[in-house]
């Protein structure tokens, strides 16, 4: 068939559009789905599975809860998954993901020293995980001769360091180490404390400058006010997302708490309420539960496998779901998952979470299979706890059909 130079041009000028034509509708069906994820709307149903339920039974006393949902969103098994239990480091499945909607992945957070007006001075931390007495010290090369030298440091209150439910034996741990903003190292030696940074400063400042008046103080944190001041010297921390795969693969607990603080912009309480809140605003079933820190250390946290599981599916819509699956252990691979199955089919094939607490394990995540991601949640609360239990469960049902 003959086509006129008019129409050929028509045609090549449309199927130009085509390409660009997918790749709008692909970045518009990411909006939707990341509308759904922001909605208070949650859209499930029950179509339980019967062998999958089997497998439950089966496998499970009345010590664990269990809830599984498949990758279209269908709930086909449910053991006690309305039963409040302890989640140990589930928790931290919440609280990365409530990171993650309050920054971008490559920010960073910072510890600067500012000076004002009347050249005092300021050294202010977000609790960096990785600050070391090496970039402290760099800070404190960037101060220069003065006649008069004043440095505040600021520090939270010590009724802020340890949220509540965490044990005075876990506070002797370096699981357990205590909350500052300015941290050396997550505070793994206690004797590298503010006091220690208050010494370490004035010698330092009196050794480079004897001629100078050296005036250092330690102040509230929370009077902390930037308004007017000019930073003289700032070190970034890693990126949020190299921060979150701390949190989730290796399961850091300080580094969970201090995250969500600046998240939340609650370094002046052991509030985690706004977690709550933002889970509820997902449409989310959170009524009954507890949460009493970001890292799950707490024994005061009761959460629900239903919770857990609704939440990771609802994930699957945050735009953001690609960085948040990346940064959580994986079965056989990497973190806290790196020695389980290792040599089992299933291995690279579960992305999730552990949480250990003494009574305590829980397992959530993600098992890719066949079409797509199934979310599984699993705690029990015991005290006879059985994780070889869980794992042989994970591995029967990877091997299990598709409903």
């Amino acid at each position: 068939m003959f086509l006129s130079k008019k129409y050929l041009k028509i045609i090549i000028f449309f199927s130009l559009l085509i390409p660009f034509s997918f790749k709008f509708l692909n970045f518009n069906y990411k909006i939707i789905k990341h509308i759904y994820f922001s909605s208070p709307l949650f859209f499930n149903k029950n179509k339980i599975c019967k062998d999958y339920d089997l497998l439950v039974k089966n496998s499970f006393d009345d010590t664990f809860s269990v809830s599984i949902i498949d990758q279209n969103g269908s709930i086909i098994s449910e053991y006690n998954q309305n039963r409040l239990r302890i989640p140990a480091s589930n928790i931290k499945l919440f609280s990365t993901a409530y990171i993650l909607s309050k920054y971008n992945i490559f920010d960073n957070i910072t510890t600067s020293i500012y000076i004002d007006k009347n050249n005092n001075l300021y050294l202010h931390g977000s609790g960096d995980p990785d600050f070391s007495i090496q970039d402290f010290d760099k800070l404190l090369k960037s101060i220069r001769y003065s006649n008069k030298i004043n440095l505040s440091l600021f520090e939270i209150n010590n009724d802020l360091k340890w949220p509540k439910g965490w044990t005075n034996s876990d506070k002797l741990f370096n699981y357990g180490s205590p909350l500052t903003s300015l941290a050396i190292n997550s505070n793994e030696d206690v004797n590298k404390d503010i006091n220690f940074l208050f010494t370490r400063t004035y010698n330092y400042l009196r050794s480079k400058y004897p001629q100078s008046k050296i005036d250092i103080s330690i102040r509230e944190y929370m009077d902390f006010d930037k308004n007017d001041l000019k930073i003289i010297k700032e070190i970034n921390s890693n990126p949020i997302i190299s921060l979150i795969t701390l949190i989730n693969s290796e399961s850091h607990n300080f580094t969970a708490e201090i995250l969500f603080k600046n998240a939340s912009k609650s370094w002046g309480s052991n509030d985690y309420s706004s977690l709550k809140y933002w889970l509820r605003n997902k449409g989310l079933p959170v009524k009954n539960i507890k949460i009493s820190d970001a890292s799950g250390l707490s024994r005061d946290n009761l959460i629900t496998t239903k919770l857990i599981a609704s939440f990771l599916h609802k994930m699957k819509y945050n735009y953001k779901f690609n960085s948040y699956n990346s940064s959580l252990s994986i079965i056989g691979i990497r973190g806290t998952l790196a020695k389980r199955l290792k040599n089992n089919d299933i291995k690279g094939k579960f992305f999730g979470k552990t949480g250990t607490l003494s009574n305590v394990f829980a397992l959530s995540g993600y098992l890719y299979k066949d079409n797509g991601p199934i979310t599984i949640s699993i705690i029990q609360n015991s005290s006879r706890i059985s994780p070889n239990k869980v794992f042989k469960f994970l591995s029967d049902i990877y091997l299990l059909k598709t409903c």
